[in-house]
């Protein structure tokens, strides 16, 4: 079996190969990039597994004119830059010792043992500079073939090494597992037997994990099997997916592109910003959409007020809410109000009002403005008064 693409035979990457090869060192692509390649999805980062040690890297790629950064050369990790494409090469691990939240590691020479430490068996897939798969666990590609995410080894040993894998594993099923067949009753067993221990985790991993499953094409089953097992209510006090499925649907027929941000609303957990370290922008907007959903302004007001893509979040989540059909002429209107400027400015009102008088005045015509779907001229506002 083997993989292709341009990612692989760009002369920029072949040159990281060849400077480490050359040195007599083992190099492999690994992780995410394989996996991708295999399953007919985009690859955006460029991983590669050797037996050379992080000072090796470093001298092999630097003798090669290859630029290099120590990103995280105590956990083996050097960053590798070659023609502008940055490749992560990391020396073979294997792992020593768990505290639930990183792994205690210790650098290896062999390939079975890196593998061994990963956390599905999908992830332990690697390939040579030509594209040739090499699955040392001998469980990756028949897993990866039929659609399973599967922990390597015990999925107790694996979580209790890192705790965040409880996340991963709904994350990696929302992307690459056939959620039609259901979730294995022993995975969700002992994912709820080490709910503790997600307590031990930064609320910045929790979020960051959060981030990805929710921008995942169709994480409604996935978030469905946190639910159940206990999960999804440890990262999320208060939250409810029972609307997540059909505001996927509508994000599907709407044509709209998966905004995490838009589904967080959905579930309705209150806690989110603390829980996952929303960043005050992203509270806003999470704020906006939730205070919306229940609201009477019609669509072209929402674009008015609010600009085309969140006025077309809050349409999805309202119609998911309510268990509504999505409007073609709402979906319209709320891209069509963005695009309005009032045309009444202070001055025009002086001096007839000035002072708090003024800004309330504005405010009215700028009412009976949006009211008449800003249909009422400058003039016939003016005129009004």
């Amino acid at each position: 079996m083997k993989i292709d693409g341009a990612w692989i035979r760009t002369a920029a990457t072949q040159d990281v190969f060849s400077a480490l090869e050359s040195a007599g060192y083992e190099a492999f692509f690994v992780g995410g990039c394989v996996r991708n390649a295999l399953m007919g999805f985009a690859v955006v980062d460029l991983d590669i597994a050797t037996n050379a040690e992080p000072q090796a890297i470093i001298t092999s790629c630097e003798n090669r004119g290859l630029k290099c950064i120590p990103t995280g050369i105590d956990h083996g990790t050097i960053t590798v830059v070659s023609d502008g494409i940055v490749h992560e090469i990391t020396t073979y691990r294997r792992d020593v010792q768990g505290d639930g939240r990183h792994a205690i590691v210790e650098f290896s020479t062999q390939m079975q043992e890196d593998a061994a430490r990963r956390d599905f068996t999908i992830n332990a897939l690697y390939a040579d500079r030509h594209g040739k798969i090499y699955d040392p666990l001998g469980m990756g590609k028949d897993d990866l073939a039929q659609k399973r995410v599967t922990f390597i080894g015990s999925a107790d040993e694996r979580i209790r090494e890192d705790y965040l894998r409880i996340l991963r594993f709904f994350r990696f099923s929302a992307i690459y597992a056939d959620q039609d067949q259901g979730f294995d009753p022993e995975t969700l067993s002992v994912i709820s037997y080490h709910l503790d221990g997600l307590d031990r985790l930064s609320k910045e991993r929790i979020g960051t994990e959060m981030r990805k499953l929710l921008s995942a094409p169709a994480p409604a089953p996935a978030i469905a099997a946190m639910r159940s097992s206990g999960a999804l209510v440890r990262v999320l006090e208060g939250s409810d997916d029972r609307s997540l499925a059909l505001l996927v649907h509508l994000e599907s027929e709407c044509d709209a592109y998966p905004n995490w941000l838009r589904r967080l609303a959905i579930l309705g957990s209150m806690d989110a910003r603390d829980s996952l370290r929303l960043s005050n922008d992203e509270t806003q907007k999470l704020t906006v959409m939730r205070d919306a959903i229940g609201d009477m302004k019609p669509p072209h007001a929402l674009g008015y007020h609010h600009g085309a893509s969140l006025a077309r979040d809050i349409l999805l989540l309202r119609w998911a809410s309510f268990e509504q059909m999505a409007d073609n002429a709402d979906w319209q209107a709320a891209a069509s109000g963005a695009e309005y400027v009032f045309p009444i400015k202070a001055h025009d009102l002086m001096p007839q009002y000035s002072g708090p008088s003024l800004g309330q005045k504005l405010r009215t015509l700028e009412k009976q403005w949006i009211d008449s779907e800003f249909r009422l001229t400058k003039e016939a506002l003016l005129n009004g008064i």
